[in-house]
């Protein structure tokens, strides 16, 4: 095994052992118990997501999609899971950007 793929074994482990991940991969299993859910949740993601990469988006669209969710986020299941999405994501955000800063990649 090379060097590059020790350490990204190595990697992946510690990622795996943070409180982050540990904390995503639980929710992902309670919701994973809610097939329907699981499908309204992966919908509001994606919607989320386009919203998010539309450059064009107006202000009025956004509130009509935050109020159209607004109940929906309520329930503690669907708001744990995503809490716990946005904390690995922005962890693993973070190490790339520490990666990538140290790599001086611009």
């Amino acid at each position: 095994m090379s060097d590059i793929e020790s350490a990204r074994a190595a990697f992946v482990s510690a990622i795996l052992d943070t409180e982050e991940y540990r904390t995503y991969a639980r929710e992902c299993e309670k919701i994973k118990q809610y097939p329907e859910l699981k499908v309204q949740i992966d919908d509001y993601r994606k919607q989320n997501y386009e919203l998010q990469i539309n450059i064009g988006i107006d202000f009025e669209t956004l509130d009509s999609f935050e109020k159209e969710y607004e109940t929906f986020r309520e329930n503690p299941l669907v708001a744990d899971f995503l809490a716990a999405e946005l904390g690995f994501c922005r962890m693993m955000q973070r190490l790339n950007l520490l990666i990538t800063a140290d790599l001086h990649f611009e």
